[in-house]
């Protein structure tokens, strides 16, 4: 930062004596290196840059000739600010990049209106991103940790690994294989994961590499659950099918190291799926048939539940080698989707870009929320320093856009700070400019020095510092474009206490409780959804019924809706300090494991669909009433813990209810029940022990995370 900077301003300011450019070069480099917060290494954030140049450039174009009127810059600031911040939905970088974005259009939206210095604007921008690209990808570029693509292919050869342990004698992992089966889902955890290697974008390869972590997840998490057989050996079917499952596992690994598709063992597994399946009277994947209606006296009840849960496995193992060739192939995947599950595979990119803009505009999604309150907080801050004519005004604006939070305890707290860091860099700037005057050879001289103090320590020390010595930088920055008097002092000064008012009142406005509140409501809103779902799959599948869509529009759509809100507001949530107290209205914050709540979305999502695959015939009456019952149980369950965590104002609020992840209605076992109606408890089981996860109280989940949102 500190050579790019100072390596630009000195040559158009000293070299080519045009003050414009160096003013660019300068502020570009600020922009997009100090403001921005891109993660990655240094290689990584200078790809970012370079693919974000013409945006620069676009901005700057933008805001100059907006400054034409103070009221064509209000106007423009709120469109351009929404956007920028909005933007966040496309990911961690782009949500990185969104604040230096804004300094680009804040900039040149000031007066003096001169379109004839345009190109000096330009050149000075291209200057200093140029040479902050070379600097990010040359010097101190930082060690790249693995990707999400190794720790997929790790993930996957522990997977083949526990399979070919579980289909040999004594079919059960040790202790220490069932911890290695939950390390290495936790690290596809996204809370373990770097931010740029994290796929949160909504372009189908980033969706299906999602996919294939979240898959994979609940693949390790079965095969650690599995239980021993309760005959020895466990039969030939569901050793096939284990065997089947490493072998895919291990292509899976291969094709994320680039290798090729894992079509050959995906087709050998949908076969021995299939097999199983038959042999237990159970119903078949897609393009396979089976009596799912029938009973099966050959093997007792204790089989015939085993047999659903490896049945589960091979589900997931499928799941897993089908998103993995997606995320590696694209659109040339060899391996044959079903669709659903895999609704993006056949969608057009920029649809892709649509669903992710259009499922988070609405005033339920922490994106929204957050465009809308920093768009009109820096739209009101270039109103004031307009009409007001405020000296400097685009620092009150620069004060807003770094000081406002998402939250109005966060905002409130950071503005304390940093005006008392601005007091004190005010202080030490209107000593200097008082005692060295007009020599600008000293400030030139200084400015390095000062650069790398201000770069170096304001990130550690905290915002305070960071206020209080960017205060001193941009008065030696300025007292080379102009004479300088100590007023400059007073004015930044004055800039700063306008800027942070105005991110007071628009964080006080505007959603205070940031994603405190809204991930409470959003997870709330999740499991009323996910009860309906289980009402109408255990309906299903009980009655025999099919479900059936519109082409192109997902399954049970708005269930995913509900699952990719609540995951964004649980992602700002991480990165939100605790409320006073700990508690908001409803159940204190300490008691919900929030990332349970969000897997028993998923599960729900990824159980009903496999339930639900023809052919569906209706079960006996005995099997039929069972399954509504424990459906209905299940959704009852959902609905109380919804309540919990999001009461009505006439709600009475207490604890989340701890919830036994076995009830004995589970255990029950209807004469001649088919494969399918074991395949439906234990998939109600898994959810009721989802939901007994929610509260802090119950069992420690073995796979419960935030999955990236799709």
């Amino acid at each position: 930062m500190t050579l790019v900077a100072s390596a630009g301003f000195y040559l158009f300011r000293y070299g080519l004596d045009s003050p414009v450019a160096a003013t660019y070069a300068l502020f570009g480099t600020v922009a997009l290196g100090g403001l921005s917060k891109i993660p990655g290494t240094g290689r990584q954030r200078a790809a970012v840059v370079l693919r974000l140049l013409p945006v620069c450039w676009l901005l700057v174009v933008i805001g100059t000739y907006l400054s034409v009127r103070t009221w064509c810059a209000v106007v423009g600031m709120f469109g351009v600010g929404f956007a920028l911040a909005f933007s966040a939905v496309g990911g961690p970088r782009l949500a990185g990049a969104a604040p230096g974005l804004q300094l680009l259009y804040i900039l040149p939206s000031f007066p003096p209106y001169d379109p004839g210095s345009l190109g000096q604007r330009l050149i000075g921008t291209t200057t200093g991103l140029a040479l902050f690209v070379a600097a990010e990808a040359l010097i101190l570029p930082g060690r790249a940790p693995p990707s999400y693509r190794e720790r997929a292919a790790r993930a996957a050869h522990t997977t083949s690994h526990c399979a070919s342990l579980l289909a040999a004698p004594p079919y059960a992992l040790t202790d220490a294989d069932i911890r290695a089966a939950r390390e290495a889902g936790r690290a596809l955890r996204p809370v373990t994961v770097p931010e740029a290697e994290r796929p949160a974008g909504p372009a189908l390869r980033d969706r299906a590499l999602a996919h294939t972590g979240l898959a994979a997840r609940t693949l390790l998490s079965r095969l650690a659950q599995l239980a021993a057989p309760p005959s020895d050996p466990p039969g030939p079917a569901v050793t096939a099918v284990l065997h089947a499952v490493a072998r895919l596992a291990t292509a899976t690994a291969t094709c994320l190291r680039a290798g090729p598709s894992p079509v050959a063992a995906y087709k050998e597994l949908v076969t021995a799926r299939a097999h199983l399946s038959a042999s237990s009277a159970g119903p078949a994947p897609t393009g396979a048939s089976a009596d799912e209606t029938a009973p099966a006296p050959d093997f007792p009840p204790a089989v015939l539940r085993r047999h659903a849960a490896v049945l589960e496995i091979a589900d997931a193992a499928l799941a897993v080698g089908a998103a993995a060739d997606l995320a590696v192939q694209g659109r040339q995947a060899s391996v044959e989707v079903p669709p659903g599950r895999f609704w993006y595979a056949t969608t057009w990119a920029p649809c892709l870009w649509w669903h992710r803009l259009h499922g988070h505009a609405e005033r339920r999604s922490v994106f929204f929320q957050n465009a809308v309150r920093i768009a009109l907080a820096l739209t009101a801050a270039r109103l004031v320093a307009g009409v007001d004519t405020l000296p400097h005004g685009f620092w009150a604006m620069l004060a807003t856009l770094t000081l406002t939070r998402t939250t109005m305890d966060e905002t409130w707290s950071t503005i304390r700070r940093a005006l008392a860091g601005t007091l004190c860099g005010a202080l030490v700037t209107a000593g200097a400019l008082a005692l060295v005057g007009t020599d600008t050879a000293v400030y030139a001289a200084v400015l390095p020095a000062w650069m790398l103090l201000a770069f170096t320590v304001g990130p550690v020390k905290g915002v305070g510092w960071a206020q209080g010595l960017f205060t001193v930088l941009v008065a030696l920055v300025f007292a080379q474009l102009s004479p300088p008097t100590w007023r400059l002092a007073e004015v930044r000064l004055l800039d700063v206490l306008v800027g942070s008012a105005i991110g007071a009142v628009f964080g006080l406005l505007a959603w205070p409780r940031g994603a405190h509140e809204e991930l409470r409501r959003a997870t709330a809103e999740l499991l009323r959804r996910a009860a309906e779902i289980v009402v109408a799959t255990g309906a299903s599948v009980a009655g025999g019924r099919a479900t059936t869509t519109r082409p192109g529009v997902p399954v049970h759509g708005s269930l995913q809706h509900a699952v990719i809100l609540a995951e964004s507001a649980y992602a700002q949530f991480l990165s939100e300090p605790t409320p006073f107290g700990g508690r908001r209205r409803g159940v204190p914050l300490p008691e919900v494991d929030w990332q349970a709540t969000l897997m028993a979305g998923h599960h729900t999502l990824w159980g009903s669909e496999r339930l639900l695959e023809p052919p569906l015939t209706a079960l006996g009456q005995t099997a039929a009433e069972s399954v509504s019952g424990l459906g209905d149980r299940v959704a009852g369950r959902m609905l109380l813990v919804s309540a919990a965590l999001d009461p009505g104002g006439d709600t009475p609020t207490g604890p989340v209810p701890l919830i036994a992840p076995a009830l004995p209605d589970f255990a029950t076992e209807p004469p001649g029940a088919p494969r399918r109606y074991f395949a439906a408890v234990s998939w109600l089981g898994s959810l009721m022990t989802d939901l007994g996860r929610i509260a802090r109280g119950g069992p420690e989940p073995d796979h419960a995370d935030v999955p990236a949102a799709h």
